[in-house]
């Protein structure tokens, strides 16, 4: 399939996903976000693929925001409805993909551009990269989950800081808050995810898939991430890969997971 908003490429067990619309410095629009969900979810059904890579063309932007041509006339109504739509097709859908995605942020990752790489099960930054939710500035809040996510990484009181202020952070500031796990150079960041991703490659992605939604069942006010947890747990010994798991340890060997 073919998109005008992004570039894919597969190499080996890694598909990665590149937002290209430097003229915009990567900016979300709806047909881009409609296209990332696209991808998103083929790639997801891809067994070939066990890890993905979401990153922005150029070496300015990961995504400097939303485009905000598309909604400045909006009214209330319109306004709730972009969110909602935007966050069941790409936040929370990235969120609770089974295959694990990690952003590479290569630069300004700003309102829309921070969510979306908020919403990927973690990241990397390079140290050229800005981080900050500004939608205060504009006279509206956080949209695509911002105000959830940002207090669940960094905490409520810098959450509260950051996004009132309007304040963008660099990338040492944003690994000390935890927001992102590592920071290289730009030149090294594809790289340095390449190779995190292969390590997940190397393990079960049916393991993996539990973990993430056992995982983020603690995020969820009504949900018993416990009680998910043990239900997963217990699945997972119903599955070829468990098999496959303890027997190449019992055998000293290497693991040869069926994905299943």
């Amino acid at each position: 399939m073919s998109y005008t908003n992004i570039l894919v490429t597969k190499k080996e067990t890694i598909a990665t996903v590149t937002i290209n619309r430097p003229n915009k410095l990567n900016a979300l629009n709806k047909d881009t976000i409609a296209e990332l969900h696209s991808v998103c979810k083929a790639l997801d059904k891809d067994k070939n693929i066990k890890a993905i890579l979401l990153t922005g063309s150029g070496e300015k932007a990961f995504v400097a925001g939303a485009d905000i041509a598309e909604f400045a006339n909006f009214t209330s109504k319109q306004g709730a409805k972009l969110a909602a739509k935007g966050q069941e097709t790409l936040f929370n859908f990235i969120e609770n993909l089974s295959t694990p995605v990690i952003a590479a942020i290569n630069g300004f990752a700003l309102g829309g551009g921070l969510e979306l790489a908020m919403a990927c099960h973690f990241r990397i930054a390079s140290d050229n990269a800005k981080m900050g939710l500004p939608e205060v500035s504009l006279g509206v809040i956080p949209g695509y989950g911002g105000t959830q996510r940002l207090p669940q990484l960094i905490g409520k009181g810098r959450a509260m800081e950051l996004i009132m202020t309007a304040s963008m952070i660099n990338a040492e500031k944003a690994e000390a808050y935890g927001l992102v796990n590592h920071v290289t150079t730009l030149e090294e960041l594809l790289p340095y995810c390449i190779k995190l991703a292969s390590k997940i490659s190397n393990n079960s992605s049916v393991a993996i898939k539990y973990a993430i939604k056992a995982i983020n069942a603690g995020f969820i006010h009504d949900v018993d991430g416990y009680a998910t947890e043990i239900k997963a747990f217990g699945t997972c010994f119903g599955t070829r890969d468990f098999k496959e798991g303890t027997t190449a340890f019992l055998e000293k060997r290497k693991a040869n997971f069926p994905g299943a």
